[in-house]
């Protein structure tokens, strides 16, 4: 789903916005919930670097991404049409949003991933084992980040957040999306604006720019790519969880005038019956409850009836005229 946005051009900051970059590795870990969770009050969005997700792994997905976008038009369309998994070009979701994309869009389940690589490939096999260590190893990223956060946070039961994307019947989704070189001097627009519904993104992307983010309104800041890292930004469901600590950021990708640019991304959702709701320890006096208990399947249901732009959480805020808690 993509909702048409402004011209690129029109009220962009043209110096590019460096996120803070958070240090994964052993000698950073110390410091790493108090920085995670400074990242994710101030932009919503943090670079994660010495992430331990091996290069090796990164580079056969890259190849796996590649292999089959080189394709002919009409092989990669024997892969869709995306209702919702599958091949998809332009045309994105079903409200009639577009965008200069074409993409591939799967569950992050094995077994799928394994099934539906006959379509994509000439080496089902091959795709299909690049696209599950994959999927593994950002997965564990995504859940250690998780564990820091919920540690940062002061939350007792640290892998509150973890959980829900580890559980055997989560609903996370794996998405690769493939912008063409456009001639236009500073882009079209790819995917429009938009927040992520889940619960936490890790995305990365070849060394081409095009990812925006807007912390003000109307007001787009390109990020500068770094293929060796992977770049985190908090979900609707997060923002909720956190009792709005945490902002699920808009973002968008606009194309580059010189080169084609492939992201690709995790997006860690849980089972469709989890409850999801603030923690308690975030709910105080001062800070009351902000929105009301719903399932992933109800705000699922309520973000995929709207375009991407629509503002979904606020169907959902809690509703106290005195202003107390309501737990």
């Amino acid at each position: 789903m993509v909702v048409a946005s402004p011209n690129p051009r029109r009220a962009e900051k043209i110096q590019a916005l460096e996120l803070p970059a958070i240090d994964l590795s052993p000698s950073g870990r110390s410091a790493a919930p108090r920085l995670i969770v400074e990242a994710c009050e101030r932009y919503g969005f943090f670079k994660a670097v010495n992430h331990g997700v091996p290069a090796e792994i990164v580079s056969r997905m890259d190849e796996a991404s590649a292999g089959f976008f080189a394709r002919p038009a009409s092989e990669k369309r024997l892969a869709g049409p995306a209702d919702p998994f599958g091949y998809g070009s332009k045309s994105i979701g079903f409200n009639g949003d577009v965008g200069e994309v074409e993409y591939l869009l799967l569950e992050s389940d094995p077994a799928f991933v394994s099934r539906r690589s006959a379509s994509i490939s000439d080496d089902p096999t091959r795709f299909s084992a690049a696209v599950n260590v994959y999927i593994e190893a950002v997965k564990d990223l995504a859940c250690d980040i998780l564990d820091l956060m919920a540690e940062g946070l002061g939350v007792r039961d640290t892998s509150v957040f973890s959980r829900l994307i580890r559980a055997v019947d989560g609903d996370s989704v794996f998405r690769i999306n493939h912008y063409p070189q456009c001639v236009v001097l500073h882009g079209e627009v790819g995917f429009g604006e938009h927040s992520d519904p889940q619960i936490l993104t890790v995305l990365r992307s070849n060394n081409v720019g095009g990812l925006q983010i807007s912390l003000e309104d109307g007001v787009w800041t390109p990020v500068p790519p770094d293929p060796a890292a992977f770049w985190i930004n908090v979900g609707d469901l997060l923002q909720a969880m956190t009792n709005g600590r945490f902002s699920s950021v808009r973002h968008r990708a606009v194309t580059n005038p010189f080169r084609s640019r492939t992201s690709i991304a995790f997006f860690g959702a849980p089972p469709l019956d989890a409850r999801i709701a603030p923690q308690r320890e975030l709910v105080t006096p001062r800070r009351p409850r902000l929105y009301n208990p719903f399932t992933w399947a109800e705000y699922k249901k309520a973000a995929y009836s709207l375009r991407l732009g629509d503002k979904r959480l606020d169907l959902f805020k809690a509703c106290r005229e005195d202003g107390g808690i309501d737990l």
